[in-house]
């Protein structure tokens, strides 16, 4: 499992000009499965995720978690996370999981997200979607199951 999450002052997703999920202060949170990922790993990324403290504290460090904040989450599924672009011009997503697989991690994922966040949004599984945001920092990480060595 790969997520790209980007603190956010405020984002949003919209589906053909209908937002479907909106949030102030958080993380707004790209996940991609692959075939390998189970709800067992799923449980460790979202808990990690959750738990990072990455919002300053009073000194200005990064010291604090969404918890601390009162942060909320936007979740979008991104198969494309599992680009691979290491011949020719044409990415190859073969390591993505199968759709069926994939939207159930991405539900069990934002069941999970549930437990630790009191606000969480989300994109529309497949769909075509628009998401902006309000990039806070900048601060952008990537969490990946396989350097976190969960898989």
């Amino acid at each position: 499992m790969k997520i790209v999450l980007q603190r956010v002052e405020e984002a949003s997703v919209s589906v053909d000009g209908n937002v479907t999920g909106a949030i102030g202060k958080g993380f707004m949170v790209l996940l991609g499965a692959e075939e390998e990922d189970t709800e067992e790993i799923t449980d460790k990324m979202v808990d990690k995720m959750c738990k990072l403290r990455i919002f300053p504290d009073r000194e200005g460090k990064t010291n604090l978690s969404l918890a601390d904040v009162g942060g909320e989450l936007l979740v979008v599924s991104q198969f494309t996370l599992y680009a691979d672009c290491r011949k020719g011009n044409r990415p190859s997503f073969v390591r993505a999981g199968n759709p069926e697989k994939a939207r159930h991690l991405y539900e069990h994922a934002l069941a999970r997200c549930r437990l630790h966040v009191e606000k969480v949004e989300q994109g529309i599984f497949g769909a075509e979607m628009k998401v902006s945001l309000i990039n806070d920092g900048p601060f952008t990480l990537v969490l990946d199951s396989r350097e976190l060595n969960f898989l």
